[in-house]
């Protein structure tokens, strides 16, 4: 019997919890790390997380926006509660690892088939449900995309979304704790239990009462400096505010321009982003469990704003050249008058 409780390896081969257990299994008992070992290994897969989200940003954008004159990637990529948890043995380093490696490869999915499998695998096994909404956010993005891709690609993306979301949907439902049978009742109790829950949570919020929108505010930019639980929630709160401050520059008048145009990793991040964000007000109401979840999809909302930026960059530099190209034909125009009068 080994140290954890298993017979073998593969007695922890479950999604969830169990399956941090498996990945670390063979470091410890085969590989004989320590603690500090372990740790330090989680934190780097992190850590490559990071690092292929920036592939991803700079691959995707031509400029790089700025906030106050500061590289605003590169803030993105320093935020303090971002490392926080990523940075330790568990879910939170190794699916955030995943996510940077599966959305990396899906920039270019002909190329990188080794990130898309283990980014993908990272992913599902931790939590299934977010690496199907980041495939159905890629199958829609790819259909809506302003790519030019044939109709047929578009139509096989979308069939096999449909096929893939009909034959696992028992699977997530049962691994999010419902009943596929009875999904409105269970749902019921789950959110019950949670009221419950909250009355002994220091850092709970009882959300059951809230609109959708204000319960998205919550999951995305609370706390604020007013409710923040504690030391932690006050540099989370720092952050909050740069959400904010960020998602403000969606309010734009240009925006809806630009998202019926947009290219589709793009369209992905905005409908990762927004359905599982969605499911996860539904479920989570303590403010400790929000900060810490809420990580793993925060970039996604940061490259959509971003992109957008980078966008209306873009509009107003083909302005100044359509501008110069005006004053360059009348000057060209008024020289030849000048020469026809000469002659």
């Amino acid at each position: 019997m080994a140290k954890n409780g298993y017979n073998n390896w593969f007695d922890a081969f479950h999604a969830g919890t169990e399956f941090v257990e498996w990945f670390a299994y063979p470091f410890v008992n085969y590989l004989f790390f320590n603690y500090e070992m372990i740790m330090f290994f989680c934190t780097w897969i992190g850590f490559l997380g990071f690092i292929y989200f920036y592939c991803f940003f700079k691959e995707n954008l031509r400029f790089n926006p700025k906030f106050e004159g500061w590289d605003a990637i590169t803030i993105f990529m320093f935020l303090p509660n971002m490392h926080f948890w990523t940075s330790s043995l568990g879910k939170g380093a190794i699916i955030f690892g995943g996510l940077g490696l599966l959305t990396y490869g899906l920039s270019f999915p002909a190329k990188r088939i080794p990130q898309l499998l283990i980014g993908g695998f990272l992913v599902y096994m931790i939590r299934p449900h977010i690496f199907f909404a980041v495939l159905i956010g890629m199958a829609v993005g790819y259909v809506l995309g302003r790519e030019k891709v044939p109709l047929y690609q578009k139509y096989l993306t979308a069939i096999a979304g449909i096929v893939l979301s009909v034959l696992f949907y028992e699977k997530i439902i049962l691994y999010l704790g419902y009943d596929p049978n009875n999904l409105l009742e269970s749902f019921e109790e789950e959110s019950a239990l949670n009221a419950q829950r909250l009355q002994s949570a220091g850092s709970g919020v009882d959300m059951s009462n809230y609109s959708l929108p204000m319960k998205l505010f919550t999951f995305w930019f609370r706390p604020l400096f007013v409710d923040s639980p504690n030391a932690l929630g006050i540099v989370v709160s720092i952050e909050n505010v740069l959400y904010l401050y960020m998602f403000s520059k969606i309010f734009h008048k240009d925006f809806i321009k630009y998202i019926k145009d947009a290219p589709a990793m793009v369209k992905m991040s905005g409908i990762v982003f927004f359905s599982i964000s969605i499911s996860m007000t539904y479920i989570m109401s303590n403010l400790g469990i929000i900060i810490r979840q809420k990580s793993q999809i925060m970039f996604y909302m940061l490259f959509v704003v971003a992109a957008f930026l980078d966008w209306q960059k873009t509009q107003r530099i083909k302005k100044r050249g359509e501008i110069y190209n005006r004053i360059v034909e009348a000057e060209r125009r008024k020289l030849l008058s000048l020469t026809d009068k000469g002659d």
